[in-house]
Protein backbone atom coordinates (compact mmCIF):
# COMPACT_ATOMS: atom_id res chain seq x y z
CA UNK A 1 0.00 0.00 0.00
CA UNK A 2 1.73 3.55 -1.20
CA UNK A 3 1.97 5.87 2.06
CA UNK A 4 -0.33 8.55 1.85
CA UNK A 5 1.05 11.70 0.77
CA UNK A 6 1.14 14.30 3.44
CA UNK A 7 -0.58 17.85 3.34
CA UNK A 8 0.76 20.21 2.13
CA UNK A 9 3.91 18.26 -0.01
CA UNK A 10 5.08 19.45 -3.02
CA UNK A 11 4.74 22.72 -2.00
CA UNK A 12 6.96 25.76 -2.68
CA UNK A 13 9.04 26.79 -0.01
CA UNK A 14 8.97 30.12 1.64
CA UNK A 15 11.32 31.73 0.06
CA UNK A 16 14.81 32.87 2.14
CA UNK A 17 16.04 34.55 -0.31
CA UNK A 18 16.00 39.11 0.15
CA UNK A 19 13.86 40.79 -2.55
CA UNK A 20 15.64 41.94 -5.40
CA UNK A 21 16.72 45.94 -4.33
CA UNK A 22 14.14 48.63 -6.05
CA UNK A 23 15.66 50.38 -9.04
CA UNK A 24 17.48 53.34 -8.00
CA UNK A 25 15.69 56.76 -8.69
CA UNK A 26 17.24 58.05 -11.98
CA UNK A 27 16.46 61.29 -11.31
CA UNK A 28 18.66 60.67 -7.79
CA UNK A 29 21.63 59.49 -9.96
CA UNK A 30 25.32 60.57 -11.39
CA UNK A 31 27.82 59.86 -13.88
CA UNK A 32 31.17 60.34 -14.16
CA UNK A 33 33.55 59.06 -16.86
CA UNK A 34 37.62 59.50 -16.70
CA UNK A 35 38.76 58.46 -20.55
CA UNK A 36 43.09 58.53 -19.22
CA UNK A 37 45.58 57.25 -21.51
CA UNK A 38 45.33 54.01 -20.34
CA UNK A 39 42.06 53.00 -18.89
CA UNK A 40 38.37 53.93 -19.58
CA UNK A 41 36.75 54.39 -16.31
CA UNK A 42 33.04 55.13 -15.30
CA UNK A 43 30.93 55.47 -12.12
CA UNK A 44 26.89 55.80 -11.26
CA UNK A 45 26.13 56.66 -8.40
CA UNK A 46 23.79 58.05 -5.71
CA UNK A 47 24.15 60.56 -2.85
CA UNK A 48 23.96 58.83 0.40
CA UNK A 49 24.67 61.40 3.74
CA UNK A 50 27.98 63.23 2.95
CA UNK A 51 29.53 60.31 0.59
CA UNK A 52 27.58 58.69 -2.55
CA UNK A 53 26.22 54.76 -2.97
CA UNK A 54 28.09 53.66 -6.20
CA UNK A 55 25.18 51.65 -8.60
CA UNK A 56 26.94 50.31 -11.52
CA UNK A 57 30.35 51.15 -12.68
CA UNK A 58 32.94 50.11 -15.91
CA UNK A 59 36.85 49.77 -16.40
CA UNK A 60 38.90 49.08 -18.87
CA UNK A 61 42.37 49.61 -20.20
CA UNK A 62 42.12 50.81 -23.73
CA UNK A 63 45.59 52.14 -24.09
CA UNK A 64 44.28 55.16 -26.07
CA UNK A 65 47.68 56.59 -25.60
CA UNK A 66 49.81 53.72 -27.24
CA UNK A 67 52.08 55.23 -29.75
CA UNK A 68 51.40 58.57 -29.03
CA UNK A 69 54.63 59.63 -27.50
CA UNK A 70 56.49 58.83 -30.94
CA UNK A 71 53.69 59.81 -33.50
CA UNK A 72 51.78 62.84 -31.49
CA UNK A 73 48.97 61.54 -32.87
CA UNK A 74 45.74 59.16 -31.35
CA UNK A 75 46.17 55.80 -33.81
CA UNK A 76 43.20 54.02 -35.45
CA UNK A 77 43.21 50.56 -33.30
CA UNK A 78 43.35 52.81 -29.84
CA UNK A 79 40.65 55.04 -31.07
CA UNK A 80 38.95 51.82 -32.23
CA UNK A 81 39.58 49.86 -28.59
CA UNK A 82 38.55 52.91 -27.01
CA UNK A 83 34.61 53.54 -28.82
CA UNK A 84 33.96 50.09 -28.29
CA UNK A 85 34.50 50.60 -24.43
CA UNK A 86 32.66 54.16 -24.51
CA UNK A 87 29.38 52.21 -26.31
CA UNK A 88 29.13 49.65 -23.41
CA UNK A 89 29.46 53.00 -20.92
CA UNK A 90 26.73 54.68 -23.37
CA UNK A 91 24.39 51.25 -22.65
CA UNK A 92 25.10 51.60 -19.17
CA UNK A 93 24.23 55.33 -18.94
CA UNK A 94 21.11 54.43 -21.13
CA UNK A 95 19.57 51.59 -19.03
CA UNK A 96 19.99 53.70 -15.65
CA UNK A 97 18.65 56.34 -17.37
CA UNK A 98 21.08 59.21 -16.15
CA UNK A 99 20.81 63.03 -17.01
CA UNK A 100 23.51 64.55 -14.62
CA UNK A 101 26.93 62.97 -15.92
CA UNK A 102 30.50 64.89 -16.62
CA UNK A 103 32.72 62.90 -19.04
CA UNK A 104 35.99 64.20 -19.64
CA UNK A 105 39.10 63.07 -21.26
CA UNK A 106 42.53 64.02 -20.35
CA UNK A 107 46.69 63.42 -20.91
CA UNK A 108 46.69 61.74 -24.54
CA UNK A 109 43.64 63.77 -25.51
CA UNK A 110 45.35 67.20 -24.53
CA UNK A 111 48.71 66.24 -26.40
CA UNK A 112 46.87 64.69 -29.36
CA UNK A 113 47.06 66.23 -32.59
CA UNK A 114 43.51 65.04 -33.94
CA UNK A 115 42.14 64.36 -30.40
CA UNK A 116 39.38 66.70 -31.93
CA UNK A 117 38.51 64.51 -34.81
CA UNK A 118 38.32 61.79 -32.29
CA UNK A 119 35.68 63.60 -29.46
CA UNK A 120 33.66 63.98 -32.84
CA UNK A 121 33.77 60.28 -33.65
CA UNK A 122 32.72 59.44 -30.48
CA UNK A 123 29.66 61.61 -30.57
CA UNK A 124 28.57 60.43 -33.38
CA UNK A 125 29.19 56.47 -32.72
CA UNK A 126 28.13 56.50 -29.34
CA UNK A 127 26.28 59.67 -28.86
CA UNK A 128 28.48 60.68 -25.68
CA UNK A 129 29.71 64.46 -25.85
CA UNK A 130 33.59 63.63 -23.99
CA UNK A 131 35.46 66.99 -22.36
CA UNK A 132 39.18 67.79 -22.67
CA UNK A 133 39.69 69.18 -19.17
CA UNK A 134 43.16 70.87 -18.52
CA UNK A 135 45.39 69.84 -16.05
CA UNK A 136 44.46 72.43 -13.00
CA UNK A 137 40.53 71.02 -13.27
CA UNK A 138 42.49 67.21 -13.11
CA UNK A 139 44.42 68.47 -9.75
CA UNK A 140 41.58 69.80 -8.18
CA UNK A 141 39.09 66.72 -8.69
CA UNK A 142 41.74 64.30 -7.45
CA UNK A 143 42.35 66.46 -4.47
CA UNK A 144 38.31 66.31 -3.95
CA UNK A 145 38.08 62.63 -4.16
CA UNK A 146 40.88 62.10 -1.50
CA UNK A 147 38.74 65.08 1.27
CA UNK A 148 37.82 62.01 3.31
CA UNK A 149 40.81 60.15 3.45
CA UNK A 150 42.23 63.64 5.16
CA UNK A 151 43.08 63.44 8.97
CA UNK A 152 41.63 66.03 11.15
CA UNK A 153 45.54 66.57 12.48
CA UNK A 154 46.69 67.53 9.00
CA UNK A 155 48.12 70.70 8.74
CA UNK A 156 50.22 70.76 5.47
CA UNK A 157 48.96 67.90 2.46
CA UNK A 158 50.51 66.63 -0.59
CA UNK A 159 48.01 64.85 -3.23
CA UNK A 160 49.58 63.06 -5.42
CA UNK A 161 47.56 61.35 -8.79
CA UNK A 162 49.94 59.43 -10.84
CA UNK A 163 47.65 59.02 -14.26
CA UNK A 164 48.95 57.12 -17.36
CA UNK A 165 50.26 60.09 -19.26
CA UNK A 166 50.82 63.02 -16.23
CA UNK A 167 51.37 63.23 -12.48
CA UNK A 168 49.39 65.93 -10.72
CA UNK A 169 51.19 67.24 -7.65
CA UNK A 170 48.82 69.53 -5.35
CA UNK A 171 50.41 71.22 -1.80
CA UNK A 172 47.58 72.83 0.08
CA UNK A 173 47.86 74.59 3.98
CA UNK A 174 45.17 73.56 5.82
CA UNK A 175 46.77 75.18 9.04
CA UNK A 176 44.42 77.70 9.40
CA UNK A 177 41.12 75.61 9.09
CA UNK A 178 40.13 74.30 12.52
CA UNK A 179 41.06 70.52 12.91
CA UNK A 180 37.30 69.22 12.02
CA UNK A 181 36.75 70.98 9.03
CA UNK A 182 39.42 70.19 7.64
CA UNK A 183 37.98 67.15 5.46
CA UNK A 184 34.69 69.72 4.75
CA UNK A 185 37.53 72.37 3.59
CA UNK A 186 39.16 69.86 1.04
CA UNK A 187 35.24 69.56 -0.49
CA UNK A 188 34.91 72.95 -0.66
CA UNK A 189 37.79 73.26 -3.69
CA UNK A 190 35.49 71.96 -5.85
CA UNK A 191 34.80 75.46 -7.09
CA UNK A 192 38.60 76.34 -8.18
CA UNK A 193 41.85 76.48 -6.43
CA UNK A 194 41.88 80.52 -6.09
CA UNK A 195 39.10 83.23 -5.53
CA UNK A 196 36.84 80.96 -3.44
CA UNK A 197 34.41 83.36 -1.31
CA UNK A 198 33.93 81.32 1.49
CA UNK A 199 32.17 82.37 5.04
CA UNK A 200 34.56 79.40 6.73
CA UNK A 201 38.16 79.02 6.89
CA UNK A 202 39.47 77.94 3.77
CA UNK A 203 42.07 75.22 2.60
CA UNK A 204 45.07 77.08 0.81
CA UNK A 205 46.19 76.02 -2.46
CA UNK A 206 49.98 76.71 -2.09
CA UNK A 207 51.31 75.35 -5.20
CA UNK A 208 50.47 72.66 -7.73
CA UNK A 209 52.15 71.52 -10.81
CA UNK A 210 51.20 68.73 -13.47
CA UNK A 211 54.16 67.03 -14.79
CA UNK A 212 53.96 65.61 -18.54
CA UNK A 213 55.05 62.07 -17.54
CA UNK A 214 52.75 59.23 -16.07
CA UNK A 215 52.78 55.21 -16.11
CA UNK A 216 52.91 54.64 -19.72
CA UNK A 217 54.47 57.99 -20.84
CA UNK A 218 57.67 57.75 -18.61
CA UNK A 219 57.90 54.21 -19.76
CA UNK A 220 57.69 54.54 -23.50
CA UNK A 221 60.79 57.63 -22.64
CA UNK A 222 62.95 54.45 -21.40
CA UNK A 223 62.13 51.60 -23.52
CA UNK A 224 65.11 51.38 -25.44
CA UNK A 225 67.29 50.68 -22.03
CA UNK A 226 67.30 47.11 -21.86
CA UNK A 227 68.48 46.78 -18.10
CA UNK A 228 65.88 46.69 -15.56
CA UNK A 229 67.03 48.11 -12.64
CA UNK A 230 69.34 50.45 -14.56
CA UNK A 231 65.90 51.74 -16.29
CA UNK A 232 64.04 52.10 -13.09
CA UNK A 233 66.65 54.59 -11.83
CA UNK A 234 66.75 56.55 -14.88
CA UNK A 235 62.71 56.86 -14.59
CA UNK A 236 63.29 57.86 -10.80
CA UNK A 237 65.90 60.44 -11.35
CA UNK A 238 64.32 62.03 -14.87
CA UNK A 239 60.94 62.75 -13.00
CA UNK A 240 62.52 64.29 -9.86
CA UNK A 241 64.23 66.50 -12.33
CA UNK A 242 60.94 67.23 -13.67
CA UNK A 243 59.59 68.06 -10.00
CA UNK A 244 62.41 71.27 -10.32
CA UNK A 245 59.43 73.89 -10.25
CA UNK A 246 57.33 72.85 -7.74
CA UNK A 247 59.57 72.86 -4.11
CA UNK A 248 57.06 74.33 -1.46
CA UNK A 249 58.48 74.23 1.86
CA UNK A 250 61.32 72.32 0.40
CA UNK A 251 63.84 73.16 3.06
CA UNK A 252 60.71 71.45 5.72
CA UNK A 253 60.95 68.24 6.24
CA UNK A 254 59.09 68.21 9.60
CA UNK A 255 56.87 65.15 9.60
CA UNK A 256 54.41 65.96 12.25
CA UNK A 257 51.02 67.56 10.55
CA UNK A 258 52.15 66.30 7.02
CA UNK A 259 50.40 63.67 5.40
CA UNK A 260 50.92 62.61 1.34
CA UNK A 261 47.90 61.21 -0.23
CA UNK A 262 48.42 58.98 -3.25
CA UNK A 263 45.96 57.91 -5.74
CA UNK A 264 46.26 56.30 -8.77
CA UNK A 265 46.84 52.38 -9.65
CA UNK A 266 50.60 52.40 -8.83
CA UNK A 267 49.97 53.74 -5.47
CA UNK A 268 46.86 51.02 -4.64
CA UNK A 269 49.15 47.50 -6.18
CA UNK A 270 52.01 48.71 -4.06
CA UNK A 271 49.68 48.55 -0.88
CA UNK A 272 48.51 44.86 -2.09
CA UNK A 273 51.49 43.48 -2.62
CA UNK A 274 52.36 45.36 0.82
CA UNK A 275 49.63 43.55 2.99
CA UNK A 276 50.30 40.29 0.65
CA UNK A 277 47.18 39.93 -0.75
CA UNK A 278 46.80 37.37 -3.17
CA UNK A 279 43.40 38.92 -4.63
CA UNK A 280 42.46 42.83 -4.32
CA UNK A 281 40.40 44.28 -1.94
CA UNK A 282 40.09 47.75 -2.22
CA UNK A 283 38.07 47.52 1.96
CA UNK A 284 41.64 47.05 2.44
CA UNK A 285 43.78 49.13 0.46
CA UNK A 286 41.79 52.66 0.80
CA UNK A 287 43.08 54.40 3.43
CA UNK A 288 45.59 52.32 4.59
CA UNK A 289 48.66 53.80 5.55
CA UNK A 290 52.46 53.47 4.56
CA UNK A 291 56.04 54.27 5.23
CA UNK A 292 58.06 55.03 3.12
CA UNK A 293 60.45 52.06 3.90
CA UNK A 294 57.66 49.70 3.48
CA UNK A 295 57.15 51.22 0.54
CA UNK A 296 60.98 50.69 -0.55
CA UNK A 297 60.71 47.05 0.57
CA UNK A 298 57.96 46.48 -2.13
CA UNK A 299 59.80 48.53 -4.59
CA UNK A 300 62.83 46.14 -4.37
CA UNK A 301 61.14 43.43 -4.48
CA UNK A 302 59.24 44.30 -7.91
CA UNK A 303 62.96 44.93 -9.21
CA UNK A 304 64.28 41.57 -8.14
CA UNK A 305 61.58 39.78 -9.32
CA UNK A 306 62.19 40.88 -12.90
CA UNK A 307 60.26 41.45 -15.46
CA UNK A 308 58.98 37.73 -15.57
CA UNK A 309 58.28 37.22 -12.15
CA UNK A 310 56.29 40.59 -12.28
CA UNK A 311 53.85 39.25 -14.93
CA UNK A 312 53.49 36.14 -12.83
CA UNK A 313 52.69 37.97 -9.56
CA UNK A 314 48.50 38.25 -9.37
CA UNK A 315 48.84 41.44 -8.10
CA UNK A 316 51.05 42.84 -11.07
CA UNK A 317 49.83 40.61 -14.28
CA UNK A 318 51.62 40.97 -17.69
CA UNK A 319 49.80 44.00 -18.63
CA UNK A 320 51.04 45.81 -15.93
CA UNK A 321 54.22 44.58 -15.24
CA UNK A 322 56.19 47.30 -16.87
CA UNK A 323 53.96 50.34 -15.75
CA UNK A 324 54.10 49.26 -12.49
CA UNK A 325 57.78 49.98 -12.13
CA UNK A 326 57.15 53.15 -13.89
CA UNK A 327 54.69 54.38 -11.16
CA UNK A 328 56.94 52.54 -8.53
CA UNK A 329 60.01 55.14 -9.73
CA UNK A 330 57.61 58.24 -9.62
CA UNK A 331 56.82 56.82 -5.97
CA UNK A 332 60.33 56.14 -5.75
CA UNK A 333 61.29 60.24 -6.16
CA UNK A 334 58.15 61.43 -4.53
CA UNK A 335 59.72 59.91 -1.74
CA UNK A 336 63.04 61.12 -1.62
CA UNK A 337 62.04 64.92 -1.70
CA UNK A 338 59.76 64.94 0.89
CA UNK A 339 59.89 61.51 3.47
CA UNK A 340 57.11 60.62 5.43
CA UNK A 341 55.69 58.16 7.38
CA UNK A 342 51.98 58.98 6.70
CA UNK A 343 51.79 57.87 2.80
CA UNK A 344 47.80 57.57 2.63
CA UNK A 345 46.56 54.94 0.05
CA UNK A 346 43.57 56.33 -1.99
CA UNK A 347 41.68 53.78 -4.13
CA UNK A 348 40.09 56.46 -5.79
CA UNK A 349 40.47 59.37 -8.30
CA UNK A 350 39.01 61.60 -10.78
CA UNK A 351 35.72 59.84 -11.74
CA UNK A 352 34.86 60.20 -7.46
CA UNK A 353 36.55 63.74 -7.85
CA UNK A 354 33.68 64.03 -10.65
CA UNK A 355 30.48 62.76 -8.82
CA UNK A 356 31.82 64.81 -5.30
CA UNK A 357 32.26 67.84 -7.38
CA UNK A 358 28.62 67.68 -8.93
CA UNK A 359 26.66 66.42 -5.75
CA UNK A 360 28.52 69.59 -4.07
CA UNK A 361 27.51 72.32 -6.67
CA UNK A 362 23.96 70.63 -6.41
CA UNK A 363 23.58 70.68 -2.68
CA UNK A 364 22.36 66.85 -2.35
CA UNK A 365 25.49 66.25 -0.19
CA UNK A 366 24.61 66.58 3.74
CA UNK A 367 27.33 68.57 5.20
CA UNK A 368 28.51 66.03 7.97
CA UNK A 369 31.37 63.96 9.09
CA UNK A 370 32.57 61.46 6.09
Amino acid sequence: MAPKRPEGAGAFPKPVESPAPNPPDPSQLYAALDLGTNSCRMLIAQPKGSQFHVVDSFSKSVQLGAGLERTGRLSRASMGRTIQALRICQQKLKRHKVKRMRLVATEACRRARNARDFIAQVRRETGLSLEIIQPEEEARLAVISCAPLVSTKTEQLLVVDIGGGSTELVWIDLSSVPQRDRPRAIMRLHAGFHGVESLFPAAKVVDWISVPLGVATLRDQFRDVEDDSARFALMSWFFEENLAEFAPYKDEQAREGFQIVGTSGTVTTVAASHLGLRRYDRTKVDGLRMTSDQIDKVIQGYLRLGPAGRKRDPRIGQDRQALIMSGSAILQALLRCWPTDRLSVADRGLREGLLYAQMSADGVLEDGPF
